[in-house]
């Protein structure tokens, strides 16, 4: 046997070890980065949902606004009918 040979095994283990490493490594942390930008997608998402929720609800109260003040016009029609 070629007193190198085993030097040159080791030395395969040890490259394909380093690259099954780096290509785990790498798979992590492309999972992270994608996790990342769903989160702030998801963020973004919740923001505009909030914007348009606090929008509806200040629509809603002008309108209810309108509407006590056509009621309350109403009932002083129906009191001074009586």
């Amino acid at each position: 046997m070629d007193p190198w040979a085993w030097q040159e095994i080791i030395a395969v283990i040890g490259l394909f070890a380093l690259m099954i490493i780096v290509l785990a490594v790498t798979i992590r942390e492309v999972g992270k980065t994608l996790r990342a930008r769903a989160a702030l997608a998801r963020d973004r998402d919740y923001r505009e949902l909030a914007d348009r929720s606090i929008t509806a609800q200040e629509l809603t109260g002008g309108r209810l606004t309108e509407v006590e003040t056509r009621l309350a016009a109403i009932e002083r029609i129906l009191k001074d009918v009586e």
